[in-house]
């Protein structure tokens, strides 16, 4: 059994002992430590709270604890029960609640579940409030409520349908291109929330025909679900069948959008972004932000443009706050996160797929084709396995030294750009390893310097 305490919130595997997975008494804690937080921080006077979950099987186990606790705590809970995580961040927002959590594990399979914590603008909690909410947690400093002043609890399922009508009046989504293309789209939506929503929008889009994988949402997922071409074969195999122009696969909280071309070849995930910025950057020039592990082609696409790209820490949160501070019109994460301020600070594969089929839907070309116009590169992920008592930081310092002709970025670890590659290294906060993603034009490339800098760094370890 499993049980991550992190600043971003706390996820673990199903059942165990008290302190050796996510299991009831760790979520009473944890939701306690956390409507403390809110108590002692919020500037909104609403006492409501929001709390959407995605189709896991531990989901209904896991709501109902967290009802109870945050009622207990004297709050009042907004219930919009299967939702997505954008849908859930909306919602508090619309509410004007004093925060929201989000039950899911995002891409990880059955067992896992957690707790997603957000501010009262559906954002997710920063790296002080996290620890704040952490310490209270430790600690167990927090008071429920007496019998007078107990929360209650609200059920709303609308707020599905409100997502899809918001995502509908976007500028920049033409329904009446999209209707017109007669797209015929494959789907997979790996038995969770978005076998709900996903269908329901592509059909407000005008979609004409939809091929349908894995959309009952029980929480019994297919495949693995992480949106990554090894665990994909399926879709790619319906979209040469049923003769789709496009395929989209999203994760269990609908989040992340992995898009497959009519040929059954993935697209790739570090391109949906890249795709949805053109078209946004086409029509609406400004900056764009990702993360330091993100692929080049975002900036490439960006200055082709005209426009100005920046990188942030690895993280929403850090992504989030970087489009902030630069004014960002769109941004987001390589893993498939399009981030559309226009309809709200959270990574959203809705907004993604709608911007995407208007964007193809324009550009009058088949989504191979379109995926052919943008930069090549590839990324290699690899890893250097430690002992425990290596300095991991003394490792990155050195070579950050090493390589201190090149440009290198150090808010995220180390990352040093070449002038046609990239690496980027980052240090696990969980087990002595040091992650090192790498970008070339070609794959050979990408694996050579991954390749180069494990020798560095074991060289530097003797």
């Amino acid at each position: 059994m499993t049980l991550i305490k992190s600043i971003s919130g706390i996820r673990g595997t199903i059942g165990g002992n008290p302190e050796d997975g996510l299991n009831p008494l760790a979520i009473v804690k944890f939701v306690a430590a956390y409507a403390t937080f809110i108590k002692k921080n919020t500037k909104v006077t609403t006492n409501k709270i929001v709390v959407g979950r995605d189709a896991r099987i531990s989901g209904p186990m896991v709501k109902q604890v967290v009802l109870g606790t945050l009622t207990g705590m004297g709050f009042d809970v907004v219930d919009i029960d299967l939702a997505t995580t954008p849908t859930t961040e909306l919602a508090v927002a619309w509410e004007e609640a004093c925060g929201g959590i989000i039950l899911t594990a995002s891409h990880n399979p059955k067992q896992w579940n957690a707790l997603k914590l957000l501010n009262e603008r559906g954002e997710f909690l920063n790296a002080a409030e996290g620890a704040e909410v952490l310490k209270i947690a430790a600690e167990e400093s927090f008071v429920f409520a007496d019998v007078d002043n107990l929360g209650k609890v609200y059920l709303n399922n609308t707020y599905n349908q409100k997502h899809i009508e918001s995502v509908l009046k976007l500028d920049l989504v033409d329904v009446e291109a999209i209707k017109a293309a007669n797209f015929r789209v494959a789907i997979d939506c790996v038995n969770s929330v978005g076998g709900v929503v996903i269908p329901e929008l592509l059909s407000a889009l005008g979609v004409k025909e939809i091929f349908k994988l894995h959309c009952a949402p029980h929480g019994n997922f297919a495949h693995n679900p992480e949106p990554i071409p090894e665990n994909l074969t399926e879709i790619s195999d319906l979209m040469k069948h049923a003769k789709a122009d496009v395929g989209f696969v999203v994760d269990p909280d609908v989040d992340r959008l992995a898009i497959i071309c009519e040929d059954g070849e993935m697209f790739g995930e570090e391109y949906t972004l890249v795709a949805v910025s053109d078209y946004v950057l086409s029509h609406t020039p400004g900056n764009t932000v990702s993360n330091l592990s993100s692929s080049r082609a975002l900036r490439d696409v960006t200055r082709a443009h005209g426009c100005e790209y920046n990188a942030a820490a690895v993280g929403e949160v850090n992504v989030v706050t970087k489009m902030k501070d630069t004014n960002a019109i769109i941004g987001g994460e390589g893993n498939g996160g399009v981030i559309y301020p226009a309809s709200h600070y959270g990574r959203d594969a809705l907004v993604g797929i709608a911007l995407f089929l208007t964007h193809l839907a324009k550009k009058q070309m088949k989504t191979s084709e379109l995926r052919a116009s943008y930069p090549p590169y590839f990324i290699s992920k690899k890893k250097v396995e430690l002992t425990p008592d290596i300095d991991v930081d003394a490792i990155l310092a050195k070579v950050k030294e090493r390589f201190a002709q090149y440009d290198i970025t150090d808010i995220d670890g180390v990352k040093i750009d070449f002038p046609e590659k990239w690496v980027h290294l980052r240090k696990s906060n969980t087990e002595p390893i040091i992650r090192i993603y790498s970008e070339a034009h070609t794959m050979q490339e990408a694996e050579e310097i991954g390749d180069e800098l494990i020798q560095i760094i074991r060289d530097m370890c003797k």
